[in-house]
Order: C-alpha cells, then sequence, then structure tokens
C-alpha cells in the first residue's frame, strides 16, 4: 500500500538520516571548534581584564607608598630646612662675637694708643716747656733787668709804630 500524497518512506528516512550526518558533522567541524574558540577568547580577554585591574590595583598601591614617600620626604626636607637654619644662626651668632670681640680689641687698642699718644705729647710739650724756660733764664740772665728790657721793647714798639 502506498502512502498517501505520494509519501515514500524510505525517501524520507534517506532525509533524516542525511540531516542528522549533516547536522553532526557541523556540530563537530564548525559549532564545536568555533565555541572552544569563543570560550578561549572570552577567558583570554577575562584574564587580560583581571591583570588591568591587578595593574591598577598595584599602581595605585605604589601610588599610595609615593604619596607616602613624598610626605616622609617633605617632612625631612622641612627638618632639614630647621637644622640649617638653627645652624646659619648659631654661625652668625658665633661671627657677631668674633667681630664683637675683635671691635673690643680694636677699641682697647686705640685707646691703648690714644694714652700713649697722650704721654708722648705731654712729655713733649714738657721738654719743650723746659726748653723754653731755659732759653728765657738765659737770655734773663745775660740781661741785667727785665723792667728794662720791657721798656727796651716798649720803645722799640713805638718806634716802629710811628715809621
Amino acid at each position: 500500500m502506498p502512502w498517501p500524497l505520494n509519501i515514500d518512506p524510505q525517501q524520507i528516512l534517506l532525509h533524516w538520516m542525511n540531516l542528522a550526518i549533516l547536522v553532526g558533522g557541523l556540530y563537530f567541524l564548525l559549532y564545536k571548534p568555533v565555541k572552544q574558540f569563543m570560550a578561549k577568547r572570552e577567558e583570554h580577554y577575562r584574564q587580560l581584564d583581571q591583570q588591568a585591574q591587578d595593574k591598577l590595583a598595584q599602581a595605585d598601591r605604589i601610588h599610595t607608598e609615593y604619596k607616602e614617600k613624598l610626605e616622609g620626604a617633605e617632612e625631612e626636607i622641612r627638618q632639614s630646612r630647621a637644622k640649617a637654619q638653627q645652624s646659619l644662626q648659631q654661625s652668625v651668632q658665633e661671627q657677631l662675637d668674633q667681630a664683637q670681640a675683635q671691635a673690643e680689641l680694636i677699641v682697647s687698642r686705640a685707646h691703648a694708643d690714644a694714652e700713649r699718644t697722650r704721654e708722648q705729647a705731654l712729655y713733649d710739650s714738657q721738654q719743650d716747656i723746659r726748653r723754653l724756660a731755659e732759653t728765657a733764664a738765659q737770655r734773663l740772665a745775660l740781661h741785667e733787668d727785665p723792667f728794662d728790657q720791657f721798656l727796651d721793647l716798649a720803645e722799640g714798639g713805638a718806634a716802629h709804630e710811628s715809621k
């Protein structure tokens, strides 16, 4: 007995078998390799993303460490500046003290030199007064009367004025 509408069961079975072989072949030849390729690709990008996130975390950690080191360095710089200013002030004070000591030494030497100069001038003036006194005494000894000398000088001065 034939099947209605000219349907041959043997042909249907062969078509189903061809379809099964085609689907199986395509599954093993195309779908499975493409699926594996996509899984590998997805895993690769997942690893890249994970590596990028790890590197970002490491960069953040390094950034934090450097920030802390920078703050520590700023503190060290501040302390170094304070020490430098302190040593500078100490050096300036020492130089001022040395300058003050030198000034006092110069002033004391100047006072001593002035005292010696004053004493020398006093001694020289005393010597000059002695010489003048000796000269005056010698002149007085040569002239008999100082009153007569005065009169002679007075008359000579009057005579000079009248001329």
